[in-house]
Protein backbone atom coordinates (compact mmCIF):
# COMPACT_ATOMS: atom_id res chain seq x y z
CA UNK A 1 0.00 0.00 0.00
CA UNK A 2 3.03 2.45 0.90
CA UNK A 3 4.37 1.72 -2.65
CA UNK A 4 1.17 2.38 -4.61
CA UNK A 5 0.28 5.92 -2.77
CA UNK A 6 3.82 7.08 -3.20
CA UNK A 7 3.29 6.24 -6.98
CA UNK A 8 -0.11 7.97 -7.20
CA UNK A 9 1.59 10.74 -5.47
CA UNK A 10 4.29 11.11 -8.32
CA UNK A 11 1.94 10.76 -10.68
CA UNK A 12 0.37 13.74 -9.07
CA UNK A 13 3.00 15.61 -9.31
CA UNK A 14 3.79 14.86 -12.85
CA UNK A 15 0.63 15.64 -14.15
CA UNK A 16 1.13 18.87 -11.97
CA UNK A 17 4.32 19.83 -13.83
CA UNK A 18 3.07 19.17 -17.67
CA UNK A 19 -0.42 21.55 -16.66
CA UNK A 20 1.89 24.27 -15.25
CA UNK A 21 1.89 27.04 -17.38
CA UNK A 22 5.06 28.05 -19.54
CA UNK A 23 4.77 31.95 -19.66
CA UNK A 24 5.84 31.85 -15.74
CA UNK A 25 6.01 35.51 -14.41
CA UNK A 26 8.81 34.42 -11.95
CA UNK A 27 10.96 32.53 -14.40
CA UNK A 28 10.80 36.00 -16.57
CA UNK A 29 11.80 38.02 -13.66
CA UNK A 30 14.60 35.35 -12.84
CA UNK A 31 16.27 35.54 -16.73
CA UNK A 32 16.04 38.99 -16.71
CA UNK A 33 17.77 39.33 -13.90
CA UNK A 34 20.67 37.54 -14.45
CA UNK A 35 21.58 39.91 -16.88
CA UNK A 36 22.33 37.49 -19.25
CA UNK A 37 22.52 37.91 -23.48
CA UNK A 38 18.92 38.01 -23.77
CA UNK A 39 15.55 39.42 -22.52
CA UNK A 40 12.57 37.17 -21.56
CA UNK A 41 9.12 38.71 -21.41
CA UNK A 42 5.39 36.88 -22.12
CA UNK A 43 4.81 35.74 -25.40
CA UNK A 44 0.99 36.05 -26.67
CA UNK A 45 1.61 32.75 -28.38
CA UNK A 46 1.73 30.80 -25.50
CA UNK A 47 -0.27 32.93 -23.03
CA UNK A 48 -2.13 30.19 -20.66
CA UNK A 49 -0.09 27.59 -22.68
CA UNK A 50 1.00 24.75 -20.38
CA UNK A 51 4.07 22.81 -20.51
CA UNK A 52 2.57 19.89 -21.84
CA UNK A 53 1.25 21.53 -25.01
CA UNK A 54 4.69 23.48 -25.50
CA UNK A 55 6.16 19.52 -25.43
CA UNK A 56 3.67 18.51 -28.18
CA UNK A 57 5.47 21.16 -30.64
CA UNK A 58 8.66 19.98 -29.99
CA UNK A 59 8.44 17.07 -33.06
CA UNK A 60 12.36 16.63 -33.94
CA UNK A 61 13.48 13.39 -33.07
CA UNK A 62 17.47 12.54 -33.41
CA UNK A 63 18.37 10.73 -36.01
CA UNK A 64 19.34 7.17 -36.14
CA UNK A 65 23.02 7.03 -37.22
CA UNK A 66 22.37 4.23 -39.87
CA UNK A 67 20.07 6.82 -41.34
CA UNK A 68 22.35 10.38 -41.19
CA UNK A 69 23.15 11.82 -44.64
CA UNK A 70 26.22 11.88 -45.71
CA UNK A 71 28.78 14.69 -45.05
CA UNK A 72 29.04 17.53 -47.64
CA UNK A 73 32.83 17.49 -48.08
CA UNK A 74 34.17 21.45 -48.02
CA UNK A 75 37.51 21.06 -50.26
CA UNK A 76 37.84 25.18 -50.76
CA UNK A 77 36.67 26.97 -47.43
CA UNK A 78 35.88 30.26 -47.25
CA UNK A 79 38.60 32.65 -45.25
CA UNK A 80 36.55 36.32 -45.53
CA UNK A 81 32.83 35.22 -44.03
CA UNK A 82 30.93 38.32 -43.05
CA UNK A 83 30.76 39.53 -39.04
CA UNK A 84 27.09 39.46 -40.05
CA UNK A 85 24.58 37.28 -42.77
CA UNK A 86 21.37 38.01 -43.71
CA UNK A 87 19.65 35.91 -46.16
CA UNK A 88 16.91 38.26 -46.75
CA UNK A 89 19.42 41.00 -47.39
CA UNK A 90 21.00 39.01 -49.49
CA UNK A 91 18.05 37.88 -51.74
CA UNK A 92 15.67 40.32 -51.62
CA UNK A 93 13.93 38.55 -54.43
CA UNK A 94 12.90 35.35 -52.81
CA UNK A 95 9.72 36.31 -50.24
CA UNK A 96 9.75 32.68 -48.97
CA UNK A 97 12.75 34.29 -46.91
CA UNK A 98 10.44 37.52 -45.19
CA UNK A 99 7.67 34.34 -44.31
CA UNK A 100 7.44 32.89 -40.43
CA UNK A 101 4.93 30.16 -40.65
CA UNK A 102 2.71 28.51 -38.15
CA UNK A 103 3.13 24.76 -37.31
CA UNK A 104 -0.42 25.25 -35.15
CA UNK A 105 -0.83 22.34 -32.71
CA UNK A 106 1.07 19.63 -34.73
CA UNK A 107 4.55 18.42 -33.46
CA UNK A 108 5.38 18.87 -37.19
CA UNK A 109 8.43 21.54 -36.80
CA UNK A 110 10.48 18.98 -38.33
CA UNK A 111 8.70 19.39 -41.93
CA UNK A 112 8.65 23.30 -41.42
CA UNK A 113 12.21 23.48 -41.02
CA UNK A 114 13.03 21.64 -44.13
CA UNK A 115 9.90 22.72 -46.36
CA UNK A 116 10.87 26.00 -45.38
CA UNK A 117 14.58 25.70 -46.15
CA UNK A 118 13.74 23.78 -49.45
CA UNK A 119 11.54 26.75 -50.84
CA UNK A 120 14.28 29.29 -50.11
CA UNK A 121 16.85 27.22 -52.12
CA UNK A 122 14.61 26.56 -55.05
CA UNK A 123 14.41 30.66 -54.77
CA UNK A 124 18.31 30.91 -54.47
CA UNK A 125 19.46 28.85 -57.20
CA UNK A 126 16.92 30.24 -59.72
CA UNK A 127 18.28 33.34 -59.10
CA UNK A 128 14.14 34.29 -58.18
CA UNK A 129 12.75 32.92 -61.29
CA UNK A 130 11.16 30.32 -59.31
CA UNK A 131 8.90 31.62 -55.90
CA UNK A 132 7.25 28.01 -54.94
CA UNK A 133 6.55 27.42 -51.22
CA UNK A 134 7.27 23.90 -50.86
CA UNK A 135 4.27 21.66 -49.03
CA UNK A 136 4.56 20.85 -45.28
CA UNK A 137 1.15 19.01 -45.31
CA UNK A 138 2.62 16.30 -47.99
CA UNK A 139 6.14 16.24 -45.93
CA UNK A 140 4.23 15.55 -42.55
CA UNK A 141 1.06 13.20 -44.20
CA UNK A 142 3.14 11.07 -46.49
CA UNK A 143 7.14 10.46 -45.50
CA UNK A 144 6.75 7.29 -43.23
CA UNK A 145 10.62 7.43 -43.33
CA UNK A 146 10.53 10.94 -41.63
CA UNK A 147 8.75 9.59 -38.25
CA UNK A 148 5.26 9.94 -37.31
CA UNK A 149 3.87 13.49 -38.76
CA UNK A 150 2.37 14.86 -35.77
CA UNK A 151 3.86 13.43 -33.49
CA UNK A 152 7.26 14.03 -34.51
CA UNK A 153 10.22 13.35 -36.94
CA UNK A 154 13.70 13.18 -38.22
CA UNK A 155 15.83 16.06 -40.40
CA UNK A 156 18.04 13.70 -42.70
CA UNK A 157 15.13 11.80 -44.44
CA UNK A 158 12.89 14.54 -44.92
CA UNK A 159 15.46 16.08 -47.53
CA UNK A 160 15.71 12.22 -48.40
CA UNK A 161 12.48 12.19 -49.24
CA UNK A 162 13.00 15.23 -51.38
CA UNK A 163 15.11 13.86 -53.96
CA UNK A 164 13.35 10.25 -54.18
CA UNK A 165 9.63 11.66 -54.27
CA UNK A 166 9.46 15.05 -54.97
CA UNK A 167 7.17 17.31 -53.19
CA UNK A 168 4.14 18.94 -54.42
CA UNK A 169 4.00 22.96 -53.57
CA UNK A 170 1.91 24.12 -50.67
CA UNK A 171 1.66 27.64 -48.89
CA UNK A 172 0.24 28.39 -45.83
CA UNK A 173 -3.78 27.94 -44.48
CA UNK A 174 -6.34 28.83 -47.14
CA UNK A 175 -3.38 29.13 -50.03
CA UNK A 176 -5.30 27.57 -53.19
CA UNK A 177 -2.38 29.32 -54.82
CA UNK A 178 -0.59 26.16 -54.41
CA UNK A 179 -1.24 22.49 -54.40
CA UNK A 180 -1.37 20.93 -50.47
CA UNK A 181 -1.53 23.95 -48.38
CA UNK A 182 -1.39 23.37 -44.48
CA UNK A 183 -4.53 22.56 -43.17
CA UNK A 184 -4.31 23.41 -39.69
CA UNK A 185 -4.86 27.72 -38.80
CA UNK A 186 -1.94 29.46 -37.15
CA UNK A 187 -3.49 30.60 -33.69
CA UNK A 188 -3.43 32.83 -30.34
CA UNK A 189 -3.49 29.36 -27.72
CA UNK A 190 -5.84 30.60 -25.24
CA UNK A 191 -5.74 34.79 -26.15
CA UNK A 192 -7.44 37.18 -28.10
CA UNK A 193 -5.42 37.81 -31.06
CA UNK A 194 -5.17 38.20 -34.71
CA UNK A 195 -5.82 34.56 -35.54
CA UNK A 196 -8.28 33.57 -32.77
CA UNK A 197 -7.50 30.43 -30.14
CA UNK A 198 -6.59 26.91 -31.24
CA UNK A 199 -9.13 24.14 -30.94
CA UNK A 200 -6.58 21.75 -29.18
CA UNK A 201 -4.30 19.04 -30.70
CA UNK A 202 -4.52 18.09 -34.24
CA UNK A 203 -4.30 14.72 -35.86
CA UNK A 204 -1.36 13.97 -38.86
CA UNK A 205 -3.54 14.45 -41.91
CA UNK A 206 -4.20 12.31 -44.75
CA UNK A 207 -1.60 11.73 -47.17
CA UNK A 208 -3.25 12.32 -50.39
CA UNK A 209 -1.84 12.72 -54.16
CA UNK A 210 -4.19 14.98 -55.58
CA UNK A 211 -4.41 19.03 -55.21
CA UNK A 212 -6.68 21.22 -53.88
CA UNK A 213 -9.83 21.73 -55.54
CA UNK A 214 -9.42 24.89 -58.43
CA UNK A 215 -5.63 24.61 -58.11
CA UNK A 216 -4.83 24.39 -62.18
CA UNK A 217 -1.96 21.97 -62.24
CA UNK A 218 -2.39 18.41 -61.48
CA UNK A 219 -0.55 16.47 -58.55
CA UNK A 220 2.06 14.50 -61.03
CA UNK A 221 3.16 17.70 -62.52
CA UNK A 222 3.87 19.87 -59.62
CA UNK A 223 6.47 17.83 -57.79
CA UNK A 224 9.92 19.48 -56.86
CA UNK A 225 13.02 17.74 -56.88
CA UNK A 226 16.53 18.03 -55.42
CA UNK A 227 19.69 16.46 -56.95
CA UNK A 228 21.09 15.51 -53.39
CA UNK A 229 20.56 15.71 -49.84
CA UNK A 230 23.60 15.70 -47.37
CA UNK A 231 24.44 16.79 -43.49
CA UNK A 232 26.72 19.58 -42.86
CA UNK A 233 29.44 19.26 -41.07
CA UNK A 234 29.33 20.12 -37.35
CA UNK A 235 31.77 23.60 -37.59
CA UNK A 236 30.76 26.53 -37.32
CA UNK A 237 32.65 28.04 -40.51
CA UNK A 238 31.01 25.00 -42.69
CA UNK A 239 27.42 25.59 -41.87
CA UNK A 240 28.32 29.59 -42.15
CA UNK A 241 29.91 29.09 -45.76
CA UNK A 242 26.60 26.66 -46.65
CA UNK A 243 24.33 29.47 -45.69
CA UNK A 244 25.56 31.79 -47.29
CA UNK A 245 26.41 29.86 -51.05
CA UNK A 246 23.50 27.30 -50.99
CA UNK A 247 20.66 28.97 -49.13
CA UNK A 248 19.04 28.37 -45.56
CA UNK A 249 19.46 25.32 -43.65
CA UNK A 250 17.75 23.03 -41.41
CA UNK A 251 18.93 22.19 -37.65
CA UNK A 252 17.40 21.13 -34.45
CA UNK A 253 18.10 21.76 -30.85
CA UNK A 254 16.99 21.03 -27.23
CA UNK A 255 14.52 23.19 -26.14
CA UNK A 256 13.91 24.10 -22.25
CA UNK A 257 11.40 26.24 -20.40
CA UNK A 258 12.88 29.31 -20.58
CA UNK A 259 13.44 28.99 -24.48
CA UNK A 260 9.82 29.82 -24.67
CA UNK A 261 9.62 33.01 -23.14
CA UNK A 262 12.33 35.12 -25.56
CA UNK A 263 11.61 38.09 -26.64
CA UNK A 264 14.92 39.39 -27.69
CA UNK A 265 18.57 38.83 -27.90
CA UNK A 266 21.15 36.39 -27.72
CA UNK A 267 19.67 33.28 -26.51
CA UNK A 268 21.54 30.55 -24.21
CA UNK A 269 19.81 28.17 -21.95
CA UNK A 270 19.94 29.83 -18.32
CA UNK A 271 16.78 27.88 -16.21
CA UNK A 272 13.90 25.40 -16.16
CA UNK A 273 13.30 22.19 -17.73
CA UNK A 274 13.99 20.09 -20.70
CA UNK A 275 10.57 20.22 -22.84
CA UNK A 276 12.01 18.51 -26.09
CA UNK A 277 13.24 18.34 -29.26
CA UNK A 278 12.67 21.70 -31.95
CA UNK A 279 13.55 21.73 -35.93
CA UNK A 280 13.73 25.65 -37.03
CA UNK A 281 15.09 27.12 -40.18
CA UNK A 282 18.50 29.09 -40.09
CA UNK A 283 18.95 32.22 -42.56
CA UNK A 284 22.20 33.77 -41.41
CA UNK A 285 24.74 34.97 -38.47
CA UNK A 286 25.78 37.81 -36.65
CA UNK A 287 27.12 39.30 -32.87
CA UNK A 288 25.34 40.82 -31.16
CA UNK A 289 27.23 43.29 -27.90
CA UNK A 290 30.18 41.15 -28.85
CA UNK A 291 28.30 37.82 -28.25
CA UNK A 292 27.84 35.75 -31.39
CA UNK A 293 24.81 34.05 -32.75
CA UNK A 294 22.66 32.10 -35.34
CA UNK A 295 19.90 34.15 -37.11
CA UNK A 296 16.72 31.47 -36.93
CA UNK A 297 13.42 31.48 -37.83
CA UNK A 298 10.73 29.56 -36.12
CA UNK A 299 7.43 28.08 -36.51
CA UNK A 300 5.20 29.54 -33.72
CA UNK A 301 3.92 32.30 -36.11
CA UNK A 302 5.05 35.86 -35.73
CA UNK A 303 3.43 36.30 -32.49
CA UNK A 304 6.73 34.68 -30.89
CA UNK A 305 10.01 35.94 -30.05
CA UNK A 306 11.15 38.83 -31.98
CA UNK A 307 8.51 38.88 -34.47
CA UNK A 308 8.47 35.36 -35.13
CA UNK A 309 12.74 35.31 -35.20
CA UNK A 310 15.00 34.53 -32.64
CA UNK A 311 18.94 34.64 -32.14
CA UNK A 312 20.92 31.62 -31.05
CA UNK A 313 24.46 31.67 -29.08
CA UNK A 314 27.03 30.65 -32.14
CA UNK A 315 29.82 28.35 -32.16
CA UNK A 316 29.58 26.53 -28.65
CA UNK A 317 27.01 23.89 -30.06
CA UNK A 318 24.81 24.84 -27.52
CA UNK A 319 21.92 22.99 -26.99
CA UNK A 320 23.07 20.90 -30.08
CA UNK A 321 22.33 23.60 -32.45
CA UNK A 322 25.36 22.68 -34.65
CA UNK A 323 25.34 19.15 -34.66
CA UNK A 324 22.06 17.84 -37.09
CA UNK A 325 22.62 20.70 -39.68
CA UNK A 326 20.87 19.50 -43.29
CA UNK A 327 20.45 20.59 -46.88
CA UNK A 328 20.27 19.55 -50.32
CA UNK A 329 20.58 20.81 -53.82
CA UNK A 330 17.11 21.30 -55.89
CA UNK A 331 16.95 20.92 -59.16
CA UNK A 332 16.04 24.04 -61.03
CA UNK A 333 16.84 24.15 -64.54
CA UNK A 334 13.47 21.33 -65.08
CA UNK A 335 12.46 21.76 -61.35
CA UNK A 336 9.15 19.85 -62.12
CA UNK A 337 9.59 16.31 -62.87
CA UNK A 338 5.93 15.93 -65.48
CA UNK A 339 5.83 12.13 -64.45
CA UNK A 340 3.03 9.67 -65.66
CA UNK A 341 -0.19 10.14 -63.28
Amino acid sequence: MKYLIVFALLAMISCQELNRQVNDEDMITKINSLGTTWKADVNARFSELTVKHVQKLCGFRKTPAEKKLAEKEYPELLTALPDNFDLREAHPECASLKEVRDQSSCGSCWAFGAAEAMSDRICIASKGTQQTRISTTHLTACCDSCGDGCNGGELGPSFEYWVDEGLPTGGLYGDNKTCQPYPFPPCDHHVKGKYGPCPGEYDTPDCTNTCVQGYPTPYTKDRHFASRAYSVPQSEQKIMQEIMTNGSVEAAFEVYEDFVNYKSGVYQHVTGQYLGGHAIKMIGWGVENGTKYWLIVNSWNEGWGDNGLFKMLRGKNHCGIEEDVVGGDPIVSSTLKFLDA
